[in-house]
């Protein structure tokens, strides 16, 4: 039995247990159908033991769940993963990192906005860096190194693994004139910004100071779609650590509010025009 499930093993919990309840059953009759103590379906909705295919069919159809596209993602989602690149930082980072690490992996288009700052999957290693300086309360020189390390190996889903994952980032003009790190250190950001425009699968949209007011309070917005509309998640920035939801009324509110601030961005072209003038000027 698993003592700490990953995010991912906790999210096919969580999932299981939606589709039991939606079905109005209670752990005990979902155990009665299948032949197993209800304790077992107790711990395979916390994450703490795993599921066989069989198993999750079984279950899927005395739920009535007729949505074969969610079955089969979920048979996937509870597949035995080779060890991640992340696990090396286990218990020298936080879980939830190395959890959105694999959940970008198995991401099948990922969206973001940011007002404030630049998002970390294009961060240059000398502007994660001085992000990570400013943490409050201060890192140790070793925390920011792994932070830094660990932020631009994440990087590698756009450009490394399968076919490169679509990516979206709606950035406000206000976080392209940050000064993190110097001048020189700004001015490096942006060229590469200009760099990643131009992978056929990265969109950089910039939100210019015209456009006036927008939705989201500020706050970064990291959305990751999964294999079926079920199984996205949103991640937020949050002063005590990162949280991931997964809620359908939460997946809903993000959903519309990065097409709203999609729609209130420069196209790609002027977006880049924009960032080249800023270059030009900062």
């Amino acid at each position: 039995m698993r003592s700490n499930p990953t995010g991912r093993q906790l999210r096919l919990g969580r999932e299981l247990r939606r589709l039991r309840e939606s079905a109005g059953l209670s752990s005990t009759e979902a155990a009665q159908l299948i032949g197993i103590k209800q304790n077992q379906v107790s711990n395979m909705e916390a994450g703490r033991i795993g599921v066989s295919p069989e198993r999750l069919r079984t279950l899927a159809c005395h739920y009535d769940c007729a949505d074969k596209g969610l079955v089969e993602a979920l048979i996937d989602l509870a597949a035995e993963r080779k060890r991640g690149w992340w696990e090396e930082y286990r218990e020298v980072l936080p879980a939830k990192l190395l959890d959105l690490a694999e959940l970008e992996r198995s991401g099948h288009a990922l969206r973001t906005a940011h007002t404030s700052g630049i998002p970390g999957l294009l961060q240059t290693t000398d502007h994660a860096r001085e992000v990570f300086h400013q943490v409050v309360p201060e890192l140790s020189p070793r925390e920011v190194d792994l932070r830094t390390s660990f932020r631009i190996k994440r990087q590698g889903v756009l450009f490394v693994h399968r076919e490169p994952v679509p990516y979206q980032a709606v950035i406000h003009e206000a976080a392209l004139h940050m000064r993190f790190g110097g001048r020189d250190v700004a001015r490096q950001q942006l060229k590469h910004l200009l760099k990643l425009s131009e992978h056929p699968n990265v969109t950089i949209l910039v939100i210019p100071f015209d456009a006036g007011g927008y939705p989201g309070a500020g706050q970064p917005i990291y959305y990751v779609q999964g294999a079926v509309p079920q199984l996205d998640t949103v991640q937020l920035d949050q002063s005590h650590g990162i949280a991931l939801l997964d809620a359908e009324a939460q997946l809903n509110k993000y959903r519309k509010v990065l097409d709203r601030l999609t729609t209130l961005s420069l196209i790609e072209t002027e977006s880049r025009a924009l960032i080249h003038r800023i270059i030009q000027t900062s």
